[in-house]
């Protein structure tokens, strides 16, 4: 029965930990090539989706997660032209990019048709605008297959991926990242998706670690957002100019200003710049990734 249904998030099984959510409706389920597909409506927060039991995105405050992994890296950068999306079907942080007036060029890479097939259906709020937008490019094909052949180059790369298991495995990879800094232009961010520090370390920890081998700075900073349970998630971040991470919040602001000063709900330049500041805790696992 899809009325009143529990939809089980396992993703933190391993550490005895399981999230459930009653499905006000169940809107859409499959198993496609690559993995299972849930989709449903909670009464609190709206769409969610799951995909092979973990939270991709939720109506109440996916808002938080897109703005971050757009906005920081677009105004740390302050002139990115070309930019590159490696997965994010859903297209909501494509919709972000395309806020940006100096970007010429989107491409989005997105293993799986099915997740945008679905997007298109269930959340045409993102799809709509970006695919009728001349700047953006959607190719269906596998990320890291994708940045390793020759092609055009980007000054920003998100990489909006689910955790590092299944498809999504290979773009935790220190290849996956070297491919990605021949694809940077000079001067470029790469940026990734890092997942909860309190209950993932490892995942960050690693990936700065092989950041640290390709890059003159590796970090990440951090947003608090509420159905990524654990506390503040992890976003990675890797160039190779040192500078572009501590740009002040009123260098940020003016770049806010010239690119029209768009509606935001989370990312500010005070928040912006504070979100490079991490709780003790984690600062350690930062400093002290790839040590020993």
């Amino acid at each position: 029965m899809a009325e009143g249904r529990w939809i089980t998030e396992t993703l933190f099984d391993e550490l005895g930990i399981r999230i459930d959510y009653r499905a006000k409706k169940l809107l859409h389920e499959a198993r496609t090539r690559h993995q299972h597909l849930v989709l449903f409506e909670h009464a609190f927060f709206g769409k969610m989706l799951m995909l092979d039991g973990a939270t991709q995105i939720a109506s109440r405050d996916a808002f938080i997660y897109q703005e971050m992994m757009a906005h920081v890296p677009l105004f740390a950068h302050g002139r990115a032209r070309d930019v590159l999306i490696v997965g994010g079907g859903d297209c909501a942080i494509a919709k972000e990019v395309l806020k940006h007036k100096t970007v010429r060029n989107l491409t989005q890479v997105e293993i799986d048709p099915a997740v945008i097939d679905f997007a298109r259906r269930y959340f045409p709020q993102f799809t709509k605008p970006v695919f009728a937008d001349r700047r953006f490019e959607s190719v269906i094909d596998d990320g890291m297959k994708y940045l390793s052949r020759a092609g055009r180059h980007f000054d920003t790369i998100i990489v909006d991926s689910t955790d590092p298991t299944g498809p999504g495995k290979v773009l935790f990879s220190e290849r996956f990242y070297a491919a990605c800094k021949r694809r940077l232009n000079e001067g470029g961010i790469l940026v990734t998706q890092n997942g909860v520090p309190m209950l993932q370390p490892r995942e960050l920890t690693s990936s700065v670690t092989r950041f640290r081998r390709l890059f003159a700075d590796a970090a990440c900073y951090v947003a608090a957002i509420p159905t990524y349970i654990g506390g503040h998630m992890a976003m990675g971040w890797a160039t190779d100019d040192r500078r572009l991470r501590t740009a002040p919040a009123a260098a940020l602001a003016a770049r806010y200003r010239r690119a029209g000063k768009f509606a935001t709900r989370y990312w500010t330049p005070e928040v912006h710049a504070a979100a490079f500041a991490l709780p003790r805790f984690m600062a350690d696992l930062v400093a002290n990734a790839g040590a020993g």
